[in-house]
């Protein structure tokens, strides 16, 4: 069997005992972040990426050797396992490879040459596979049998061609070359059912459309496959039927007699019934992975950078939730995110209670020394806005607008009405855009990823490869920022490494029982947190305040004596070492060298002590839409706008420019030179300057630019990104618009 970290250390360019020291890490119930943070000398300096990939690619082998056992197994009680068998099986290094070694012996249901077998037709078979010269007719003529139905010599020849055919479609060698034709020349041919052509305009770019496989962006292909699973079109992926039948004849058309005829038969036969059906399946397969590996990494991407979004920090924030008829709820929060006070104000249209609102507000900024205003983007975000703006407030508040994509969705969910059980959703959606202000981090681990609204096709993709993906983006955030300790909520504890939810509640159930904890070593004393879980989470949680300081940073408990003996062959204390350099520039870190412990342990420890549990999020920038430009309405071609991104996907990017509906910046508009990738040049939460160069506001669509002569050259577009053959043209207006669309799709 094949040495499965070999392989994997092959595949991923790094070192063989790399990889051995990652898998036993991992088996040993060490995470991700704990293990490229912890175990550098162990592993190398592997980073998260890079032990993620060892861990993902290690149970794909895994599965694939359970697999092989269950084979093993199965051919073995069919008592025809050779040692030859045995010794192929094990060297099979791909699923498909193994499955077409075990296809001949995998039990089947009643097919096609099992009856003719059974009818006795497989000496005939085996005669016309041979293809020497013999009279065919008269060959089949002697299997005619009343009683095994057999009624002429066509139908024995029928049934022989069955057999060869099953015997084709079992071959190694013919599997093997119809996948590398299917895999390089398929082409995805998309029609609309008959009929469907009304309900199902959203797909109409797909109606009567053809290119590649190898070369169909994985939004296209999901996009397709939902038009395929909503009725509306009908799909078919091979490469051309007359070329595969002649590589196919080319392997087993020997002569050229009666008996080869019916070989070519039985050939034409076999692709058409069994191979072409069979090689289809694989690639929808394989090709629906692929999208989905694409799809899920554009959704991490975008959430990671969400996640990372530069915090506002501890300040007393008031926030608004706004509304029209309903009015805005109003919350107040305390430097912790405290709900210290909650309203309702009516700014805004029908009941336009201006004075009385202006009265609430500017009262409690000065009774709660209000210091941020977070208004939330949805609907009537801007009225809002410029109603809190028109108030004159000191300059010293700030007033920002904070993207609410999920508010709703948390203030309607179990976390919420257990934090918040006497409160209504208005108000918990409140809070949550304030939070979300102070640390988007903390507050949007408790929304459900899907709901956030950056990912692409999130629905149509593979549901546990998703959560598996957005998991792991969740952990690293939360594990790279660290959590304070004494503040966190459950939601926020779940990710750090080694806890999850039990123990993150029992954490949280103990600090209300006993208050703040003094010092990370007290973790031990939570209930069914062990030593194993207490290495894994310690060095990512912090305590504000503790008289050590070492547990205000990211240096691992493990390694406090280290720091320790620091201070004393400087005759100083660890607080003198974190805050002099001049100390810790006369540190030999040679000097602490062990078998254990090596330079890149000691390299981030004094990185740790310059600057302990450092936040490595971005500075916080304030950012304002252009006033004036509140809706749709208010927008003209060639207007240039500030906007935030709010999504990256395959196609471009969307951007929030304050009108309630986002706009579009195509890939051929991103930037002056060709974008092949655009996570590459963008992401999510980015300040941006565009132009306006497109306005339908019966459908709500707007085309935007980032290029520095939007209207002047059109882009120029490779070759490969263009379908092999499209029986629709599309000018670029049109294109435009139709991208536009995608995004109601994606998001459905």
């Amino acid at each position: 069997m094949i040495d499965n970290t070999l392989k994997v250390a092959k595949e991923l360019n790094i070192s063989h005992k790399q990889v051995e020291a990652v898998v036993a890490l991992l088996d040993e119930g060490g995470t991700v972040p704990f293990i490229s943070r912890y175990r550098k000398e162990a592993t190398g300096s592997l980073d998260e990426v890079q032990v993620a990939a060892v861990r993902d690619r290690v149970e794909q082998l895994r599965e694939l050797d359970k697999r092989r056992e269950a084979i093993l197994k199965s051919i073995e009680k069919q008592e025809k396992l050779t040692p030859e068998l045995e010794a192929l099986i094990n060297k099979a290094e791909t699923l498909s490879e193994l499955e077409d070694i075990y296809l001949p012996y995998k039990p089947k249901r009643k097919t096609k040459a099992s009856v003719a077998k059974e009818k006795g037709l497989e000496p005939l078979a085996k005669l016309i596979f041979d293809q020497k010269s013999i009279d065919v007719e008269l060959e089949a003529s002697k299997y005619i049998d009343d009683e095994k139905l057999v009624a002429n010599a066509e139908e024995a020849l029928q049934g022989a061609r069955d057999i060869i055919a099953e015997w084709i479609n079992e071959n190694q060698e013919a599997r093997k070359v119809m996948r590398k034709l299917f895999e390089k020349e398929a082409v995805i041919t998309s029609k609309v059912i008959k009929g469907k052509e009304e309900g199902g305009q959203k797909f109409k770019d797909y109606f009567e459309w053809e290119e590649s496989i190898a070369a169909t962006p994985s939004h296209r292909l999901l996009a397709m496959r939902r038009g395929e699973k909503e009725m509306i079109l009908a799909l078919d992926i091979a490469p051309n039927d007359e070329k595969a039948i002649n590589l196919l004849q080319e392997q087993f058309v020997s002569s050229k007699n009666q008996a080869s005829e019916q070989v070519e038969l039985a050939v034409s036969d076999c692709y058409k019934r069994l191979l072409k059906p069979s090689m289809e399946t694989e690639l929808r397969v394989l090709s629906k992975q692929k999208a989905d590996e694409e799809a899920v990494n554009v959704f991490a991407e975008n959430l990671r950078k969400l996640l990372l979004a530069a915090p506002l920090g501890q300040k007393n924030v008031l926030a608004l939730d706004p509304g029209f008829r309903t009015g805005c709820k109003l919350v107040v929060l305390d430097k912790q995110g405290k709900l210290l006070h909650n309203d309702a104000i009516y700014p805004n249209e029908p009941q336009r209670k201006i004075a009385e609102s202006r009265a609430i507000v500017k009262q409690l900024c000065d009774q709660y020394e209000i210091e941020a205003i977070a208004i939330g983007n949805g609907t009537a975000g801007r009225e809002t806005e410029k109603f809190v703006k028109d108030l004159k407030l000191p300059a010293s508040i700030l007033i920002l607008m904070v993207n609410e994509s999920g508010a709703s969705i948390y203030s309607a969910s179990d976390v919420a009405r257990e934090e918040f059980p006497t409160q209504d959703i208005t108000v918990r959606g409140a809070v949550s855009i304030g939070r979300r202000l102070m640390d988007p981090l903390a507050e949007l681990v408790k929304i459900d990823p899907k709901s956030i609204g950056v990912g692409q096709y999130q629905h149509d993709v593979d549901q546990n490869s998703l959560k598996h993906g957005l998991d792991d983006v969740v952990m690293s955030c939360v594990n790279s920022v660290g959590v304070e300790l004494n503040t966190a909520s459950k939601e926020l504890l779940s990710y750090v490494s080694g806890l999850g939810p039990q123990l993150a509640k029992s954490i949280v159930e103990f600090r209300n029982e006993n208050g703040p904890f003094a010092i990370r070593a007290a973790l031990t004393k939570v209930p069914r947190l062990g030593d194993k879980a207490f290495e894994q989470a310690a060095g990512f949680l912090r305590i504000q305040g503790a008289k050590n300081p070492l547990d205000r940073s990211a240096v691992h408990p493990e390694s406090y004596h280290i720091v320790e003996k620091m201070a004393k062959d400087q005759q100083c204390s660890v607080q003198d070492l974190i805050d002099s350099v001049e100390l810790r520039n006369k540190i030999n870190l040679k000097n602490y060298v062990t078998d254990k412990v090596g330079m890149p342990t000691l390299t981030d420890i004094i990185e740790e002590l310059a600057r302990p549990g450092r936040d490595p999020r971005e500075k916080f920038e304030a950012f304002a839409f252009q006033e004036g430009v509140n809706h749709i309405e208010d927008l003209k071609v060639g207007m240039k706008l500030p906007g935030l991104i709010t999504n990256v996907t395959n196609f471009g990017a969307f951007v929030d420019i304050g009108v309630h509906q986002d706009g579009l910046v195509h890939i051929s508009h991103l930037a002056d030179t060709f974008v092949k990738n655009p996570a590459e040049h963008v992401s999510v939460q980015q300040k941006v300057n565009v132009t306006v160069m497109e306005v339908d506001v019966s459908r709500k669509r707007i085309g935007l630019s980032m290029k520095s002569d939007p209207f002047g050259k059109k882009p120029v577009v490779r070759q490969s990104s263009k379908p092999k053959k499209q029986k629709e043209s599309v000018n670029e207006g049109d294109l435009q618009q139709k991208l536009n669309a995608l995004k109601g799709m994606f998001n459905g």
